[in-house]
């Protein structure tokens, strides 16, 4: 069975000496956002592990939060049928899908929303550069903003989620962005796929 648990937990500022209960557990600390990644080996950890963080955070005069904490299962979505998925925590929500240092992952390991938003987010700037150049601005300055913020959205964590979604998916929204920008922006053709 394929299948983990991630729980935000955004109170850490200073969690050096937070640690996992259950071998196998994991913590991914990030700025002020904490995830508690447990297997599905561990499943049965995961009330243990809530109480020891609240213990944590008691002892530190500190406050879990929880209705700023969800849990996600992951499940390989190829075995989806298969899985029997443990009940909810109480008190914490459960979610399909979860954005992680600006990457939304979906619960079958999909990260399709994200791809997506990128591409809509693209659209948005290449409306907003249409508009510039009707208003007169150049094609060098065009061209800069395109670099600048296009190409910034469209690589922006690519190694987090490249794996994740399919080739065709993948090419199709990075396709499109370019082309559309390469008309609107008369950008060169070494930019393009």
């Amino acid at each position: 069975m394929h299948m983990a648990k991630l729980i935000p937990l955004p109170l850490v500022v200073n969690a050096g000496d937070l640690t996992p209960l259950t071998p196998g557990n994991r913590f991914c600390k990030y700025a002020d956002d904490t995830y508690r990644i447990i297997p599905a080996s561990n499943i049965n950890s995961r009330t243990d592990e809530i109480d020891s963080i609240r213990t944590w955070a008691s002892t530190n005069n500190l406050n879990l939060n929880l209705k700023k904490s969800v849990e996600i299962v992951f499940v390989d979505s190829s075995r989806r049928r298969q899985v029997q998925l443990p009940n909810p925590l109480d008190g914490i929500p459960r979610v399909s899908s979860i954005k992680i240092l600006g990457v939304t992952y979906i619960s079958h390991l999909s990260v399709s929303e994200h791809v997506s938003t990128v591409n809509g987010r693209c659209a948005q700037t290449i409306h907003a550069l249409k508009i510039l150049r009707s208003h007169g601005l150049c094609n060098e300055a065009i061209h800069h903003v395109y670099t600048s913020v296009i190409i910034g959205k469209l690589l922006y964590a690519v190694s987090a989620w490249w794996g994740f979604t399919s080739l065709q998916l993948t090419a199709n929204a990075c396709k499109h962005s370019y082309n559309v920008a390469s008309v609107v922006a008369c950008v060169p053709q070494k930019y393009l796929l």
